[in-house]
């Protein structure tokens, strides 16, 4: 049983999803692991992942667009505004969606499915660097 870990970062162009997905692939590639488990972990309270469709970008718009009138933004819906109207709605995103993600390793790659990505899901209306860690273990 072998394990290693990572850290990559990404800049994101404001409230999106952004695809992760092949540099994450290439780095699990890369550590000669061929059965095993990956957690990929935001280490943001602002920001969180999904995997979703990577086929069609409507439903990541249609996703993004769905979580602004869940969560609308103004500083007179929360106590919290000291970033800015959009900081305490991407916080409760964030919490209703995940911080990390768990997807098995097979033949040394994501067992990912046919239409399936992993996205940074940024929350905040304007750019940020986010980074992500990655735990593989396996063998």
């Amino acid at each position: 049983m072998k394990q290693f870990t990572n850290e990559i970062t990404f800049q994101t162009t404001g409230s999106s999803l952004l695809d992760v997905t092949g540099p994450i692939k290439s780095w699990v590639a890369d550590q000669g692991i061929s059965k095993g488990l990956l957690t990929v972990f935001i280490k943001h309270t602002s920001a969180s992942l999904v995997i979703q469709e990577n086929a069609d970008p409507d439903v990541l718009f249609d996703l993004n667009s769905y979580f602004r009138k869940l969560v609308p933004e103004g500083d007179h819906l929360y106590r919290h505004s000291t970033e800015g109207p959009d900081d305490m709605p991407a916080h409760i995103k964030a919490a209703l969606t995940q911080t990390q993600l768990n997807v098995p390793i097979s033949d040394h790659e994501l067992m990912l499915g046919l239409w399936q990505g992993v996205y940074i899901f940024e929350h905040r209306a304007h750019a940020h660097k986010r980074t992500i860690a990655l735990h593989l273990i396996g063998e």
